[in-house]
């Protein structure tokens, strides 16, 4: 068996995370569902979200519908009541120095765009949309592996631009000290947001409910520090609908 709660892990949110884990074992155990007693938290995102015991995760929009859409179940979507958004959905902050002189979307488009992951909704699927709106996709790009890297790439003069989660981005404000040398430049539209997700053999509805009566015994302070206001129910139609970039994106 295998958990993981890695996509919004953070060293400060490791106690809270590890609290909210215990209380949805209880809340999977009384419905009879085992569960491991620690989440791999370091664990390969496939590695976890391809294995053939998954009782509970939380993947990403673009891997969903691309790779993993037949071979799990949805379970919920996380609410964090970001600003501008519907009910479980994010979108992404276009995030660049505060420095920068530059104003418009396109005044960007010879920067260096800085993303964790090509697959990744957030990072990349939502930026290449947002710019091929505005005409352009950037020509220099670099990976780094994750969003916060994404950011600090950019406040350190490494790149010019970011696509960073809202989430993410409102973790990095509220944690990192950096954070103040950055500005949003713009916001890409909102989608459905990093659905929870378990195995096929796992009764999905049974852990949805465990989820969410674990989160109504979260501590608030706990709450309060995962952004979490709840869980709600996106059609896997709706997740599927949302466009994918050409692989020549990527190149």
């Amino acid at each position: 068996m295998i958990a993981s709660l890695m996509m919004y892990a953070r060293p400060e949110l490791e106690g809270a995370h590890a609290r909210f884990w215990a209380l949805i074992r209880e809340e999977l155990a009384a419905r009879g569902v085992d569960s491991p007693e620690t989440l791999s938290q370091e664990a390969e995102e496939f590695f976890v979200w391809e294995h053939p015991d998954l009782v509970l995760s939380q993947t990403c929009g673009l891997p969903y519908r691309t790779r993993l859409c037949d071979s799990v179940q949805l379970v919920a979507t996380p609410d964090y009541g970001l600003e501008g958004c519907a009910p479980g959905h994010y979108r992404s902050a276009l995030v660049v120095r505060a420095d920068d002189p530059r104003k418009s979307l396109a005044s960007f488009e010879d920067a260096r765009l800085a993303y964790n992951q090509n697959f990744s909704q957030s990072g990349f699927a939502a930026p290449y949309f947002h710019c091929m709106a505005a005409g352009f996709w950037f020509e220099t790009r670099v990976q780094t592996g994750g969003h916060l890297r994404s950011a600090r790439a950019v406040a350190q003069g490494q790149a010019d631009i970011a696509a960073i989660d809202a989430q993410t981005w409102r973790l990095i404000v509220a944690h990192e000290a950096f954070a103040h040398q950055l500005r949003v430049l713009e916001w890409t539209a909102p989608t459905p947001a990093l659905p929870m997700i378990t195995g096929k053999g796992q009764d999905s509805t049974t852990i949805a409910a465990a989820l969410t009566a674990a989160h109504a015994r979260l501590p608030t302070p706990d709450s309060a520090a995962l952004g979490l206001r709840g869980y709600v129910q996106i059609p896997k139609d709706a997740y599927l609908a949302v466009p994918t970039p050409p692989d020549r994106a990527c190149c």
